[in-house]
């Protein structure tokens, strides 16, 4: 059974979280999404570890770079292969 507490959490990133998770972004992703000539869209944060394979990243083009729009957590989410 899962308790209350747990549900709440698992539904709320930390700032910490969601600090860690933009800098991987910033890293590993936005290279990619350059490649790629992305513009806006939604990713899984799997890229991050599995315990956010749940949580997707709403992103736009902002400058020579990307920003993190949202994040939110779905549970059929799923990460793709940015390594095309």
């Amino acid at each position: 059974m899962v308790s209350p507490r747990q549900t709440a959490m698992k539904n709320e990133l930390t700032d910490e979280e969601k600090s860690d998770i933009q800098q991987l972004f910033s890293e590993e992703i936005e290279p990619k999404l350059k490649k790629l000539d992305a513009r806006l869209g939604t990713i899984s944060c799997e890229f991050a570890g599995p315990q956010y394979a749940n949580w997707m990243i709403q992103f736009k083009s902002r400058g020579e770079g990307f920003e993190i729009v949202d994040f939110e957590y779905d549970e059929k989410g799923a990460g793709i292969d940015l390594d095309l």
